[in-house]
């Protein structure tokens, strides 16, 4: 951490340093030794994380873990991201290649420097693999499968449901918005009809009903973003809030660091990405972005027409073979397993559709647009304008880009390139054998959905819909979360007319229960005409109106509502689990809330769920398995609140498989306050991976929360600082604080 390294493969000496926390800022003289340098501090606190990364994206867990990972593994090597990995480094400019190859040598020493392996490898009785240059392009496919599906996940069960659920029971259940819209541009969707079918139909009297547990939208894990512009802040400079909701693990997926941009005025800050030599979201002293996933649809499923001997598929020039090549996966401790992938002209075979039919899948994750460097441009640009002309450049998941510069513009488009459909809109499946269906290339920038200083100085995101129109046609629909959230923001943003830093930290840990207040209304009715429930009734009119960590009524509310939701919608997965036994709604009922909201105060008799007698006697049991569940922990009731279920469970990967791991590695199992359909999004396992909001030009009132630490390494001083900030919401500052520890690299 201090002193000084010959590493022999520097153009001039590097300085790192870093503050009590172990935030580091790097200072060099060109950008391929800022590289070094950054590969070399990731190595030396992450090296197992950005292993796992690339090994997952690359379909290569099972040779490190054992057979556990197989099914995964099996699953990816599909997508043969390692081969698409190296050909897109082979495609980039030279001097992004360089500065990849310049990281990875980083890397390699930074691990050598190590006076053992990361002690993750000691448990496992593995040697650490050296880092190649594909590799950091495997982290950016890693990402792709954080964010969207290598199945296509949503458009197989949205097309399930269509094309087997009589037509009104489709358009009631699977609504495409409604009230808790909150886009950019356009307007809230309307009310839904009540359909004319009996539920009872989809249903054999002599068949148990199939009922989830709790498994709805709700557990649907988003990120928030929003920008300002000058005209509402004091020093007219644009501030951009931005909390990535993602899976809490030990390490954070996130390591803080900056460094002075060569040539330039520009100095950077902000959330590295391990495995890469790029800030994610950050600022560089002139222009702040942040990124939300955009949850459109990005991939198409392409159902096969195959011949009698399955050797050959239909295309618009004539039957062709399948193309079959065949990958070794490696499994610790046993022989290699060999995976026939077959392909298609439009992409892999990745499954087959409810049907039975092969299906394909044309992804943007597989050209060469997918994976690049391209977002490193953000390093040297000065204003929100030019960096939104940059943004289907880069190949990236997409992801809402949300920007501000220190003049005070603002801006929201798609970061990522967006393909042209011809012949179809992506939201059905269809045969692209004829040739009347195709991608044809990628928009040009002009066609590309932008927003540039709207009229109200605001911009907002939350991985709900945020056009319509023709950009929402081109954008697609991939399973947008409900707009709760989404719209919790918006109305906070238009309650003020002045914004500091510090109130839209205010708003990132807002965890007012507003999307609940009318279900906390319908339920305290219910308890006002039901014997026996006193205690409970008390609990739920206390309820505080927030996801307080502390607040019982709360936990009672929002179970209420996902278990009625449960139960209301068991036969339709019933109906449509006899019809395809491995089928889930996962993405497909994140609009869920209108129709049952719509069955909890209306009480339609034909969608009564037949194993009740009434809707009150279905709403009872609803509380009262929530009551039942809230028990099981041995505590009277007054002490179940929700912080009890809300616990964090923030864990090392490996103390799932050793307990002993999570001795030493895991945090605290701190009560947190938030939930899901408000800005302060919150579970056991996921949340806020990082909160930022900054100013450009004023970096130094800039606020940055990380759960976890700096470092991986239990016994490093950088472990879990900065998290005790996170969990309590203090203003911790985005900029390194006073040099603690000073390391040149020459």
């Amino acid at each position: 951490m201090s002193g000084e390294l010959a590493t022999g493969q520097l153009e001039r000496p590097v300085t790192i340093e870093r503050d009590a926390q172990g935030i580091a800022f790097i200072r060099a003289e060109s950008r391929t030794d800022s590289a070094f340098a950054l590969g070399f501090l990731h190595a030396q606190e992450r090296f197992f994380q950005m292993d796992l990364l690339r090994r997952n994206s690359a379909g290569e867990l099972a040779a490190l873990v054992g057979s556990a990972a197989l099914p995964h593994d099996r699953s990816v090597r599909r997508h043969q991201f390692r081969t698409r990995a190296e050909r897109n480094i082979a495609a980039m400019p030279e001097h992004h290649r360089k500065i990849l190859e310049r990281y990875t040598d980083g890397v390699n020493y930074g691990l050598s420097q190590l006076g053992s392996a990361p002690w993750e490898y000691a448990l496992l009785r593995q040697t650490p693999r050296p880092w190649q240059p594909a590799d950091s392009l495997l982290t950016i496919f890693s990402m792709y499968l954080t964010l969207q599906s290598h199945t296509g996940e949503f458009e197989a069960r949205d097309n399930a449901l269509a094309e087997l659920l009589p037509g009104d029971l489709y358009q009631f259940f699977a609504p495409k918005g409604g009230m808790w819209d909150a886009p950019l541009i356009g307007d809230a969707r309307g009310p839904l009809s009540l359909p004319q079918t009996d539920i009872a139909a989809l249903v054999d009297p002599q068949e148990p009903l199939a009922y989830g547990k709790m498994e709805s939208e709700d557990m649907i894990f988003g990120s928030n973003n929003w920008v300002v512009g000058g005209a509402l802040t004091e020093h007219g400079a644009a501030i951009v809030a931005d909390d990535m909701h993602l899976a809490i693990t030990v390490p954070n997926i996130w390591f803080r660091a900056g460094w002075n941009v060569p040539g330039t005025n520009h100095e950077m800050r902000g959330a590295t990405l391990p495995g890469g030599p790029i800030i994610v979201a950050g600022s560089n002293g002139k222009l702040a972005w942040g990124f939300t996933n955009t949850t459109a649809d990005w991939g198409d499923l392409i159902p096969l027409e195959v011949s009698a001997n399955g050797e050959q598929y239909r295309t618009p020039d004539g039957w062709t073979p399948f193309e079959v090549e065949r990958e070794e996966i490696a499994i610790s401790g046993q022989p290699a397993e060999i995976l026939e992938v077959r392909k298609t002209i439009w992409g892999p075979v990745i499954g087959e559709n409810h049907l039975g039919k092969p299906l394909a899948y044309r992804w943007v994750a597989h050209d060469a647009r997918g994976a690049n460097l391209n977002i490193i441009k953000l390093e040297t640009t000065a204003n929100t304008r030019a960096a939104m002309d940059l943004a289907p450049e880069f190949g990236i998941p997409h992801q809402n880009f949300v920007l501000g510069d220190s003049e005070g513009n603002i801006g929201w488009t798609v970061a990522g390139p967006i393909p042209r459909r011809i012949g179809l809109d992506g939201s059905r499946s269809v045969s692209w054998a004829d040739g009347t269906a195709y991608w044809d290339g990628y928009l040009p920038l002009d066609q590309h959905p932008s927003i540039y200083n709207p009229p109200s100085h605001r911009i907002w995101t939350a991985n709900s819909r945020t056009m319509d129109g023709d950009f929402l046609r081109v954008m697609g629909d991939g399973g947008y979360a409900l707009g709760a959230r989404q719209q919790q923001i918006r109305d906070a943003l238009f309650a003020r007319q002045h914004f500091s830093e510090q109130d839209l930290l205010d708003l990132q840990l807002d965890d007012r229960a507003i999307f609940l207040e009318r279900w906390q209304a319908q339920l305290q009715e219910l308890l006002g005409n039901s014997q026996g429930y006193d205690d409970v009734r008390d609990q739920v009119a206390n309820w505080g109106g927030r996801a307080s960590a502390d607040s019982v009524g709360y936990r009672i509310v929002r179970n209420f509502r996902l278990r009625f939701i449960d139960l209301t919608i068991a036969p339709v997965l019933t109906y449509m689990q006899r019809q395809d036994p491995d089928f889930k709604f996962r993405r497909v009922n994140r609009q869920i809330e209108y129709p049952a909201w719509e069955m909890l105060v209306n009480e339609p008799a034909h969608l009564l769920n037949p194993e009740f007698e009434s809707w009150s006697a279905l709403k009872l049991a609803a509380l009262d398995a929530v009551l039942e569940d809230m028990a099981k922990g041995g505590q009277p009731l007054s002490q179940q609140t929700w912080g009890v279920q809300n616990a964090a469970k923030i864990q090392h990967p490996l103390g799932r498989a050793v307990a002993a791991v999570n001795w030493f590695t895991a945090m605290p199992a701190d009560h947190l306050p938030g939930d899901s359909h408000m800005p302060r999004f919150q579970s056991s396992t996921n949340g806020a991976s990082q909160r930022m909001v900054v100013a450009p030009g004023r970096e130094e009132y800039g606020i940055f929360h990380m759960a976890t630490g700096q470092s991986a390494h239990p016994l490093s001083p950088f472990f879990g600082n900065g998290h005790r900030d996170w969990v309590e919401g203090n203003p911790s500052p985005m900029k390194e604080q006073a040099t603690t520890y000073t390391l040149t690299l020459r």
